[in-house]
């Protein structure tokens, strides 16, 4: 994908996002860190523009929440930012690769810290399969089949692919 694909994808998923919660009452944008902050504040743009609401943004990190805790490293600049109670809001929670599922059912897990949504939705720039748990997503800017061994490297020039490093 180019930026350029990647910029109408964009666009397309906020209207989405829109048609489906009939406006932007209670939304809230929640986006993962790293890779979905970014793609949160795009998308926070695009829905300001369409309709004229500026959509309460946050992010989460979800290091301590994972499965694998101690296999990864842990970020110092990761940080979480939730705008308030999230207690009958609906939460769009976003990120750049939907790969395995594992992220985001951490996510999850660290979001009922923050009171409990009305509805969780999942938005992605790309899905690349190779679920492990039941997880799907909303809204996709893009399915890309991959390898397991593949890397998928979302940016602001557009989306990458490339081998796994080992």
């Amino acid at each position: 994908m180019s930026a350029e694909d990647m910029q109408r994808a964009t666009w397309r998923m906020a209207h989405e996002i829109i048609e489906r919660n009939h406006g932007l009452d209670d939304v809230v944008l929640i986006g993962l860190q790293t890779g979905g902050v970014p793609l949160a504040a795009r998308l926070a743009e695009a829905l300001e523009r369409i309709e004229g609401i500026e959509v309460p943004t946050g992010c989460v990190d979800v290091a301590f929440y994972r499965d694998d805790i101690g296999l990864r490293p842990v970020l110092p600049e990761a940080v979480t930012d939730i705008p308030g109670d999230l207690t009958g809001r609906t939460v769009v929670l976003v990120d750049d690769v939907l790969f395995t599922g594992r992220t985001i059912r951490a996510a999850l897990d660290a979001l009922v810290d923050h009171g409990r949504a009305r509805q969780v939705q999942l938005a992605v720039m790309i899905d690349r399969g190779h679920r492990e748990l039941p997880i799907r997503p909303d809204f996709v800017g893009k399915n890309l089949p991959t390898r397991r061994d593949e890397a998928v490297d979302v940016n602001d020039d557009g989306v990458d692919l490339g081998e796994m490093v080992k």
